[in-house]
C-alpha cells in the first residue's frame, strides 16, 4: 500500500520540485545511514509526504547538505534532514517490514520474503524508538488481516483499521495539533486503503485474493469497458472524494506556511493519479495527454 501519496509534477514549479526532492533525498540518506542498503530500498513517497508535512508544521532547523546515491553515483543532490525526516525514516522502515510480510503471506513473493528477512532486525531497532506507535501499527494491521481472513466486505470497517494506524503515525506529538493530525491521518489512511483495493481489484480477481470490492462469489462488480465499469469507478470516486475532503479540511486548519503549495499539490492533485490510471484501465479508455 505504498506509492499513492505522490505529487503532480506537471503542476509543480521547478523550485518546489527541487525542495521536495531535497526532503526525499534526505529521507533516503537517513534510511541508508541507519539501516543500510536494504533500508534505503524501502524509500517511499508516502513517508516523504509525512516528513514534509510535519517539517512544515513544526518548522525545525534543517541540516542541509549534498550527497550521492546508488541511483545517481556521480551527481550530488541537495538533502534536508531534521528530527521529522528521521521520524519518517523509522516509520517507513516499520511499515515496509510489515508490508513485505503481508505480500509474502498473500502472494508468496520470494522477493518480499527475502526483504522481510533483511528488515527483521532493523524494524526491531526502529520500533524501540517509538514503542507505543509500533504497537498500534502492529495491532491495527493484525485486526485488518483478521477482517480480511474473515472476508469482511464492509469497506468502512476494513479501511478504518488502516486509518487508525495512520492516525497514530501522524500524531507525532501529544500537543495542540495532535487531534487534527490524527483526524487527517485517519482519513488519508482510509483513502490509501480504499484506493489500493480499487487499484488491485482486477489482479485480486484473477488471483482469487481478498478484495472488499469483489462480489461474494469473487466476481468483479462490473464488466470492463462497459457502462457498469464507468458507474463503479464513479461510485469509488465519490467515496474517495469524501475521504480526501475530510483529510484536506483538517489540513487547512493547520498553521502551515512553508511548503504549502507542495503539500496542496499532493493532497488536491497528486493523490488522484493512481485512481485515474486504474479508472482508465477498467473503462478501457485511453489517457489523453
Amino acid at each position: 500500500m505504498f506509492g499513492y501519496i505522490v505529487f503532480n509534477q506537471d503542476e509543480l514549479k521547478f523550485k518546489e520540485y527541487k525542495l521536495y526532492r531535497s526532503y526525499y533525498c534526505g529521507l533516503c540518506r537517513v534510511l541508508r545511514d541507519r539501516y543500510g542498503f536494504s533500508g534505503q530500498m524501502t524509500l517511499s513517497y508516502d513517508t516523504t509526504f509525512l516528513a514534509l508535512l510535519l517539517s512544515s508544521l513544526y518548522e525545525p532547523v534543517d541540516t542541509e547538505s549534498e550527497t550521492t546515491c546508488i541511483v545517481h553515483p556521480f551527481e550530488k543532490h541537495p538533502t534536508r534532514i531534521n528530527p521529522y525526516v528521521e521520524y519518517a525514516a523509522d516509520i517507513n522502515l516499520i511499515l515496509s517490514y510489515y508490508s513485505s510480510q503481508d505480500d509474502w503471506s498473500d502472494e508468496h513473493s520470494v522477493r518480499k520474503l527475502l526483504l522481510s528477512g533483511l528488515l527483521s532486525g532493523k524494524q526491531k531497532k526502529a520500533c524501540k524508538n517509538y514503542e507505543e506507535k509500533a504497537e498500534v501499527i502492529k495491532e491495527q494491521l493484525n485486526l485488518l488481516h483478521e477482517a480480511e481472513a474473515k472476508n469482511i466486505r464492509d469497506i468502512d470497517t476494513v479501511s478504518g483499521f488502516f486509518g487508525t494506524m495512520m492516525a497514530e503515525i501522524f500524531a507525532v506529538k501529544d500537543d495542540e495539533w495532535a487531534n487534527t493530525l490524527r483526524r487527517m491521518g485517519f482519513y488519508l489512511g482510509k483513502y490509501i486503503y480504499i484506493l489500493d483495493a480499487f487499484d488491485d481489484l482486477a489482479r485480486d480477481h484473477q488471483k482469487k485474493s481478498y478484495n472488499p470490492f469483489l462480489n461474494e462469489d469473487g466476481s468483479l462488480p462490473f464488466t470492463e469497458g462497459t457502462e457498469t465499469a464507468e458507474s463503479f469507478c464513479e461510485e469509488v470516486r465519490m467515496i474517495l472524494t469524501m475521504m480526501m475532503a475530510e483529510c484536506c479540511k483538517c489540513f487547512e486548519t493547520l498553521p502551515i506556511l512553508n511548503q504549502i503549495e507542495i503539500l496542496r499539490n499532493i493532497l488536491y492533485s497528486g493523490v488522484w493519479s493512481k485512481y485515474e490510471e486504474a479508472s482508465l484501465r477498467y473503462t478501457k479508455q485511453e489517457k489523453h495527454v
